[in-house]
């Protein structure tokens, strides 16, 4: 047994010790369902295989998504669980491409804030002694304020999609507030297609490359002329999300700032934060001096859309130890319509181990 077979088998003991079940998930998953959740995009990040019986496989990429499948099954509530094994990223550094998982996953029906707080003191707990920094952070907050923009639906589901691709999200925001650096030949494009029909506007540019058939092609344009015609997002949001975004501080300041923003669309957003600091409080844990980063989480797994939280090495070089959140969507899409509140995490015992401690 390697030092971090040993460690994850501590880590996973301990949270048995605190209810859960241990479960266990195929190595190779069924790629299907990893695409429809998070598009081609995951290609990037997993390693595809082609199984001649069960079609085209990942890798497994986390555990996650395998438990709440197998929850949403035949899972009594409440449930706890926990695991530990490899998962499988492909990365464009130096990190790890196989390495392993200790995980805990809590699906609770009543009280979603002390759930929160459970299984954020549940990891502070095992994860003290080490040189380690927690941080928090809410994408239901992010989530919430651009859900409130005063822009079309449209515009809003675009930037509800790229969320957790910050350059892509910031690129959006400057088109829909009428600026970025694409503003003049987008422009150009539209005024060129408002010329002439598209199908004559194809026939002009010659044979047709690609799969997109002309009701697609027609379609597309349609989309570029009727955004063209939405007014710019205002300043005032532009800055106020801009704001939002940049917050960083203890949770108890962060939480009296955005509420000082005066956003009516965070009020139920921010009471969610206020009942997590309440039962975290009760739980233990410091919420004066507990960081908080609204930006935080905008970068791991996008099934995460309320809490969030790591704790991260202060050395640059070594990814985050351990990082969690709230999931509750994903139960929905993976439970067919039938959906439960879940929190969770993992830890990553090499990077413990690599720091040294308790």
């Amino acid at each position: 047994m390697t030092p971090a077979d040993a460690l994850g088998a501590k880590l996973l003991a301990q949270m048995q010790a605190a209810g859960a079940q241990p479960v266990a998930a195929d190595i190779l998953q069924p790629a299907e369902t990893l695409l429809d959740l998070y598009g081609e995009d995951i290609r990037a990040r997993a390693y595809v295989t082609h199984d001649p019986a069960l079609g085209e496989m990942m890798l497994r990429p986390d555990f996650t998504v395998p438990v709440v499948q197998a929850h949403m099954r035949e899972g009594a509530e409440p449930a706890r669980y926990c695991y530990a094994g490899p998962v499988f990223r492909k990365q464009s550094s130096a990190r790890a491409r196989e390495y392993l998982q200790v995980g805990y996953e809590l699906f609770a029906r009543n009280d979603p804030a002390r759930a929160d707080a459970e299984v954020f003191a549940l990891f502070a707990r095992l994860l003290a002694g080490y040189d380690l920094r927690p941080v928090t952070g809410d994408i239901g907050i992010l989530k919430a304020a651009v859900a409130g923009l005063d822009t079309t639906e449209r515009r809003k589901a675009a930037l509800m999609r790229h969320i957790w691709r910050p350059a892509r999200f910031r690129a959006l925001l400057d088109r829909m507030g009428g600026q970025g650096k694409l503003a003049a030949p987008r422009a150009e494009l539209v005024a060129r297609l408002r010329t002439a029909p598209v199908a004559e506007l194809v026939a002009q540019a010659g044979p047709v490359i690609g799969l997109r058939s002309m009701a697609e092609i027609e379609a597309r344009v349609q989309t570029l002329l009727e955004d063209a015609e939405t007014p710019p997002l205002p300043a005032g949001q532009i800055a106020a999300l801009e704001r939002l975004l940049a917050l960083s501080g203890p949770a108890r300041d962060v939480l009296a700032e955005l509420r000082a923003e005066g956003w009516d669309a965070l009020t139920p957003a921010l009471e969610r934060l206020d009942a997590r600091l309440q039962a975290l409080d009760a739980a233990g844990i410091d919420t004066q001096t507990l960081p908080f980063e609204a930006s935080f989480g905008r970068t791991t797994m996008e099934y995460y859309d309320g809490f969030v939280f790591g704790f991260v090495s202060p050395r640059a070089d070594m990814p985050p130890v351990a990082t969690g959140g709230r999931y509750d969507a994903l139960t929905a899409v993976l439970g067919q319509g039938r959906r439960i509140p879940a929190v969770g995490g993992v830890i990553r015992p090499e990077t413990l181990i690599a720091l040294g401690g308790a």
